[in-house]
């Protein structure tokens, strides 16, 4: 997917009940925990494993997807919880 197509993506779901879950790398070794389509963080922590926990938690309550990135911010893993 290039970029452009993401950034399509992203903006196509971005407020519905379809936007998805990141962990992502953020910060100087920090990780953040963040919605598509919102450009500020849910949160951040100094822990990728703290912020895969928190991106499921809130996919898990949303019932959608949460997508843990690695260091690179290359999709390590997802984690669907739609219906």
């Amino acid at each position: 997917m290039s970029k452009e197509e993401r950034n399509e993506y992203f903006k196509e779901r971005a407020g519905t009940d379809e936007a998805r879950f990141h962990a992502v790398p953020y910060d100087e070794g920090n990780w953040a925990v963040k919605k598509e389509g919102v450009d500020e963080p849910q949160c951040t922590t100094n822990s990728k494993s703290e912020a895969a926990e928190e991106a499921k938690r809130l996919a898990k309550e949303a019932g959608t997807m949460a997508y843990i990135h690695d260091e690179d911010g290359k999709i390590d893993s997802q984690h669907n919880y739609e219906d």
